[in-house]
């Protein structure tokens, strides 16, 4: 057993280092050569820090055990406050959860819930631990049709952002988004666990290995453990580990009793080991989360240390990938990351899903749906067209 401390720290803020130390920590007992590390600290930005990265329940949890002359009692006090409004929203989406899922099984649909309170009770044993925005449930794609009717009788109005032409929606997007006016909750319901081009376990082989669980009065279907780990590995990497929220979900599910051997297998399958690779080693490195023997495996066949390391870029900036517009310099450090955790076969398939039509080339050049097999022959020819005339009118 061991853990990794490889990660290069020195650009992150010094209050989101003194956050992950606190957090880290199983019984944080301030020594007095600790101390020191609590001063000089800009504590407004230590709590928007917890808030950014989601780990404000947790801070509050530990906090309390501290002395209390170590952090300024108002950050304290708002911590509580933080901690109580996400027990009461969690509840609140826990009861939307199982007046959802009750009505769709009436309905014959099967669902597994991805995210949302669930996490909270499977991982951290209380839902009040963890934050959720929304609730993520995955269905069966022909069932999409049933879902959003039974959704519309609810009360829900569906974002219709998705543009599409020849059916690319199916596997460019993942998911599509419903909103409650009155409850004040988003509903997202996927059919993918993550937008493609790419390999992931289908529908029926996520139900055939999924778990069952008691957290309402009916049961509610959620991933396996394995399946479970190639989600949430997927979905932080995706997002550059922006949030020290996904990480720890990944300090709490590797000490739970998971078939390495199994889950091995299944990421190198679907093109995942080296993101999987990448969310050990940080957890490890950020969260003292001890490696075993088959977590090691997974660790040393991936360049697990360099994936992990260009995740410090998004802690040193406190940057929001869902926000509306982002920044250039992010844009472009993204990008260049996103195609870095990619296996070969993965950057192969990207590549190729740039032959298949974009919206973007249906609104550039309208034509009957009979003839939208055109799109195919004139892809490479609209995207220069749309790219010389763009760059006329810079």
């Amino acid at each position: 057993m061991e853990t990794y401390c490889g990660i290069n720290l020195e650009t992150i803020p010094k209050e989101l280092k003194l956050l992950i130390e606190i957090i880290s920590a199983k019984d944080y007992k301030c020594e007095p050569t600790q101390r020191e590390r609590f001063l000089n600290i800009d504590w407004d930005l230590f709590l928007e820090l917890a808030v950014h990265h989601r780990i404000y329940p947790l801070l509050a949890s530990k906090i309390k055990h501290l002395d209390k002359s170590l952090i300024p009692l108002e950050i304290i006090r708002t911590a509580e406050k933080l901690y109580k409004f996400n027990t009461f929203q969690m509840l609140h989406l826990s009861g939307e959860m199982e007046r959802v899922t009750h009505i769709f099984s009436e309905n014959q649909i099967k669902t597994l819930l991805l995210k949302g309170p669930i996490l909270g009770w499977d991982l951290y044993g209380d839902i009040s631990l963890r934050t959720s925005g929304d609730l993520d449930i995955l269905i069966p794609i022909e069932d999409l049709d049933k879902v959003d009717r039974l959704l519309f009788d609810l009360g829900y109005a569906k974002d219709e952002y998705i543009q599409t032409v020849l059916n690319d929606w199916t596997w460019r997007h993942h998911h599509v988004t419903y909103f409650n006016p009155q409850e004040k909750i988003k509903i997202e319901i996927h059919w993918r666990l993550n937008p493609g081009p790419g390999w992931e376990p289908s529908f029926n082989e996520l139900w055939e290995r999924k778990r069952s669980g008691l957290l309402t009065n009916n049961p509610i279907y959620y991933l396996g453990r394995e399946d479970l780990f190639l989600f949430l590995v997927s979905h932080g990497a995706r997002h550059g580990w922006s949030r020290l929220r996904w990480l720890i979900d990944i300090k709490k599910i590797v000490g739970q009793d998971i078939n390495w051997e199994t889950l091995k297998v299944l990421l190198k399958k679907h093109h995942y080991l080296r993101v999987g690779g990448q969310a050990l080693y940080l957890a490890s490195s950020l969260f003292n989360t001890t490696i075993s023997s088959g977590m090691r495996e997974i660790i040393d066949e991936a360049p697990s240390k360099k994936l992990a390391q260009s995740t410090i870029f998004y802690m040193e900036k406190m940057i929001n990938l869902h926000s509306v517009t982002i920044p250039e310099e992010v844009a472009l450090y993204h990008k260049k990351y996103l195609f870095s955790t990619m296996t070969l076969g993965q950057r192969l398939l990207f590549i190729m899903s740039f032959l298949y039509p974009y919206p973007e080339d249906a609104e550039f050049l309208p034509l009957p749906k009979y003839l939208h097999f055109l799109y195919f022959p004139l892809r490479p020819f609209l995207w220069l067209w749309r790219k010389t005339k763009n760059h006329a009118l810079v």
